[in-house]
């Protein structure tokens, strides 16, 4: 996909052009982007009533001269106008360009005054709403493959000169939060019997080859066992698929500066172990190594723009499968840090590699340490498919990603962790238990974690109702790349 950057006011050569139309209102028609007879010739249409303006509407309308086809956009009533109405016209207005049979569109809604959207945003919006339209799960079916969509080429316009810099920038990084995103959705998307630890380890492996700046170290199960990561192994005891330890390091900022450390959940598929998950709905189990491959997908996006910014990446990867050998509730294991942990429940397992590999990032050096999975369902519960949950001891860290997450169009909700939380996961017999009861199960899991973090500034991100969607539409969404690529890339 080829985008491109240029003036409203310049005459357009594309084959389409994109506007938006509030409810009531005439269409938005800036600068050069349709001759005085192709406006007439518009105008002329939409006053047989047939398009009004309703948000996320669209229409495509065939003229008579270039451009050959004018795709309108309802924004809506002008006085409910918003930066969610904003995405929801872009999103729509995407889905309409790529299935219909456009080559060259030119987008002029981003000429359109959104409160808190600048250049920058406007031309980012567009560039990822275009790549999410055409993005293809990555199907093993056996039958004829659709056609692509024909859509190659989008202009992005911007109404003054002083924004063209701004507007490319936004495209840049736009593209590479698509390809985040790809790369992210794809690995989700994988089913398990290939996607497993092993491939995930040959994967980075390759991204390691592909990027000059980026190196890669594959950790098999007698590293890990020599590194004691007791907690880790407990989870993979059931499976015949062996664990993996990821560990990317980026350093494209300052030499010496402490990295921005991404820790990702990899399990690449959870029966739940001993303590079963009901079968309904176990094939999304699939989606459990979301937070890896969130990773993965922020790491390669931010290396394919060069980012000023030194970024490493942790990824505990393995299986957690019932067996003779599978750990039992009321086992008790050891940790890496030394901190010994009753398992309750083994389908609590994500907790147990993640408490690893945050005694393992402190080698790293982190400046910050941010954890990225699909924990519990309680975050579902509590907070639905919209919006991440957010969990730290770090002020300052937590606002910093909600703030990304809010520019980003991709939010979070901060949860509390509290000393009355984890006094829940007191145990008889050990350190700590891996569960403290249904109440608040989001908020006790991230206070597990918070007990390994000690002298670290640190985050949890819960991305349990955010990482994909059930239903007809099954598939990833690529969340949380937006937000944690806007996080990285606004670093001081």
């Amino acid at each position: 996909m080829d985008f491109y950057v240029t003036l409203a006011e310049a005459r357009t050569r594309a084959d389409c052009v994109v506007l938006g139309l509030h409810e009531g209102e005439a269409p938005s028609t800036p600068g050069g982007a349709l001759s005085t007879r192709t406006a007439r010739e518009l105008t002329d249409t939409l006053a047989a009533g047939d398009f009004a303006g309703r948000l996320g509407d669209t229409w495509l309308v065939p003229l008579a001269g270039r451009p050959s086809r004018v795709l309108l956009v309802g924004l809506g009533p002008r006085k409910n106008w918003s930066r969610r109405g904003y995405r929801k016209a872009l999103a729509a207005a995407a889905q309409a360009l790529t299935k219909s049979g456009v080559r060259d569109a030119q987008v002029h809604l981003t000429t359109i005054s959104v409160p808190g959207v600048t250049a920058y945003y406007h031309a980012r919006f567009v560039t990822e709403a275009i790549g999410n339209a055409l993005y293809r799960i990555p199907d093993l079916k056996t039958g004829r493959k659709p056609r692509p969509p024909r859509l190659a080429r989008v202009g992005v316009t911007v109404t003054r000169r002083v924004d063209l810099a701004a507007a490319r920038r936004g495209v840049n990084h736009g593209t590479a939060v698509n390809e985040g995103a790809r790369i992210t959705r794809d690995l989700a998307n994988l089913p398990a019997n290939v996607c497993t630890p092993a491939y995930l380890g040959r994967y980075v492996q390759g991204i390691g080859r592909r990027y000059r700046k980026i190196r890669v170290r594959v950790l098999g199960p007698a590293e890990i066992r020599r590194l004691k990561m007791g907690s880790f192994l407990s989870v993979t005891r059931g499976s015949d698929e062996p664990p993996r330890l990821l560990v990317l390091e980026y350093r494209g900022g300052r030499r010496g500066r402490p990295p921005v450390t991404l820790i990702g959940k990899g399990v690449t598929f959870d029966t739940g172990g001993i303590s079963l998950k009901d079968p309904p709905g176990m094939d999304e189990m699939k989606f459990d190594m979301t937070g890896a491959a969130t990773v993965i997908g922020v790491i390669c996006a931010l290396a394919s723009i060069n980012a000023a910014v030194n970024v490493a990446g942790v990824v505990p990867a393995c299986e957690n499968m019932p067996s003779g050998r599978a750990t039992k509730p009321g086992d008790i294991v050891t940790s890496m840090s030394g901190k010994t942990v009753e398992v309750l429940n083994t389908d609590a397992e994500g907790r147990l590699i993640l408490c690893d590999a945050i005694t393992y990032a402190r080698r790293l050096r982190p400046e910050v340490v941010i954890d990225v999975a699909t924990l519990t369902g309680a975050c579902v519960v509590a907070l639905g498919q919209h919006v991440s949950g957010l969990m730290s001891s770090d002020d300052a860290l937590a606002a910093e990603l909600e703030a990304a997450g809010r520019r980003a169009g991709d939010p979070c909700w901060r949860l509390p962790i509290a000393e009355e939380y984890a006094d829940q996961l007191k145990s008889n017999f050990a350190d700590l238990a891996n569960v403290a009861g249904r109440e608040g199960g989001a908020i006790t899991a991230a206070c597990f974690l918070w007990k390994f973090t000690d002298g670290l500034r640190w985050a949890h991100l819960d991305i349990a109702g955010t990482a994909y969607v059930s239903g007809a539409a099954k598939g990833s969404t690529g969340r949380p790349v937006p937000m944690l690529v806007d996080y990285c890339l606004n670093r001081d």
